[in-house]
């Protein structure tokens, strides 16, 4: 669980000239993965949600694709049904079961548990390690970031004829770690567009102990939590979301993940995960998906995080098409 010594690390990141202060306004200026420990110190951790740690089975022993299966599987396109779409588009976040082969996503994990290792060993995190831009130095993590296949259903879902890079996200919560707050992407994507999507990858079965997403049900939850007070020093930004949710009587999705089972969630989705209660990482890759053509806001703010990382040179107003920004899927282009 996150401890108060670990909130109060994270939170020396912050200027705390005005701690009276909620405001956002300042730009963040650490890492982001500084930016990752600093915001799960603001989720609320309770330690009758801690619970007993759940047993595991280990995971399966399958024999990985060759880079040509795992390239072929990416350019091979899911056939997404209408009522999926529907959904989506009524809750704001759809699951689907088998979009990405077992065997290729314990290859992914493998890639990503190597780079974990490389990086933690140099900077040690706070029980929820980070990685970004691993499709610049990893060819298995490119091949999925840069998957045809999965921007085609992020398209669909959007409704859009068009979908760019915005950024990949590998987190590895570690045994013990609490809560990711709740929170919708909109409030910190300095992105000016609704057509924002991320998908959800877990790279083992995912019971709920583990601590997989959940989802707020309704795509307009977000605006019975849009007024809660948003506070950089404590938890009162997640408690305050959790009173409203249940105020609402806001039903949520909070069940386990299959091995092959990926989730897509819109930017206004109300989201969170829970406490990893089991001896194993919960290891996940996130890529998030904008509409060709969206534009940087004009004020990014402090839970924006290390955006600059994401698109170099972009400056606010500017269309989001840095080389670290490619087009991933245009309709009628494949795959």
């Amino acid at each position: 669980m996150v401890t108060k010594k670990d909130i109060s690390k994270a939170s020396s990141f912050l200027d705390h000239s005005n701690a009276s202060s909620e405001g956002i306004e300042e730009k963040w200026a650490a890492s982001n993965e500084q930016w990752w420990d600093w915001y799960l110190s603001l989720a609320q951790n309770r330690d009758e949600d801690a619970g007993p740690e759940i047993s595991l089975d280990p995971l399966p022993s399958l024999s990985p694709p060759s880079m040509n299966e795992l390239s072929q599987e990416h350019k091979t396109a899911y056939s997404l049904n209408p009522e999926a779409i529907e959904f989506f588009q009524r809750e704001g976040f759809v699951k689907l079961k088998q979009v990405c082969s077992p065997a290729s996503l314990l290859m992914l994990r493998g890639a990503l548990d190597t780079l974990f290792q490389k990086a933690v060993g140099k900077a040690p995190a706070m029980g929820f390690p980070s990685l970004e831009m691993m499709w610049t130095i990893d060819p298995i993590a490119r091949l999925f970031v840069l998957s045809q296949r999965l921007a085609q259903i992020a398209a669909d879902l959007l409704g859009v004829d068009s979908v760019r890079l915005y950024h990949d996200n590998a987190l590895s919560k570690l045994p013990g770690c609490g809560r990711t707050p709740w929170h919708y992407d909109a409030h910190h994507y300095p992105i000016a567009s609704e057509n924002v999507i991320t998908v959800w990858i877990p790279l083992q079965p995912t019971p709920k102990g583990m601590g997989p997403l959940s989802f707020a049900k309704g795509i307009e939850c977000w605006r019975q939590v849009a007024d809660v007070p948003f506070s950089k020093f404590d938890d009162s930004y997640d408690r305050g979301i959790i009173q409203a949710l249940s105020a609402g009587k806001v039903p949520i999705e909070d069940g386990p993940f299959e091995l092959g089972e990926v989730s897509f969630h819109h930017t206004r989705s109300v989201h969170t995960a829970g406490p990893n209660r089991s001896s194993m990482a919960r290891v996940a890759l996130a890529t998030t998906y904008i509409e060709t053509g969206s534009r940087l806001i004009n004020s990014p703010t402090l839970i924006s995080g290390d955006f600059e990382k994401f698109m170099p040179g972009i400056q606010p107003g500017d269309p989001i098409e840095s080389p670290l920004n490619p087009i991933i899927y245009t309709r009628g282009e494949g795959p």
